[in-house]
């Protein structure tokens, strides 16, 4: 059964399996913890991102953000991220959704099927009237996953697409 499960301690050995050896930068995801030991992924990275979804002490331009994990019974496949507003730079950047899927887990369905469950939980936390998402040209596949999820070109640039979807 296909599931999304927020970020979690007791989850904690697959989520960083993940996120280590999830690339730095890919299809515009970005990474810090490329590499990470479980030891400070559990003690330092972890707490940091759970802290994104109630921030205390950040700058005014910090925007919350929630960590989710998309898992198929107890295969990890995904991780999804929602911000939970935006500021002028992410409503022309990178928007309220970033994804990715297990390289190994890719082209069947993964994404459109994640797409569809966060966008359930995105349509709760997010004020705005639509979901501002952005992909790279070159990404075909998340375009399409995200088009299939009721999203349409609301504007480009040389490198990606803005995409909109109704809240």
């Amino acid at each position: 059964m296909l599931q999304l499960r927020k970020m979690n301690y007791e989850d904690a050995l697959a989520q960083w399996k993940y996120v280590a050896s999830m690339p730095a930068d890919e299809n515009g995801v970005t990474n810090p913890y490329e590499g990470i030991s479980f030891e400070d992924y559990r003690d330092t990275a972890l707490p940091t991102m759970m802290m994104h979804e109630h921030p205390v002490g950040m700058p005014d331009w910090f925007v919350p953000a929630t960590y989710y994990y998309l898992w198929d019974g107890d295969t990890l496949v995904g991780e999804f991220r929602i911000r939970h507003h935006l500021t002028d730079a992410l409503r022309w950047g990178a928007g309220h959704i970033g994804y990715s899927i297990r390289k190994e887990y890719r082209g069947r369905g993964y994404g459109t099927r994640g797409m569809a469950l966060i966008l359930d939980v995105a349509r709760t936390i997010i004020p705005e009237d639509e979901i501002y998402l952005r992909v790279l040209k070159t990404n075909i596949p998340s375009f399409k996953a995200i088009c299939r999820n009721g999203a349409y070109i609301a504007g480009e640039d040389d490198a990606h697409y803005l995409l909109r979807i109704k809240k």
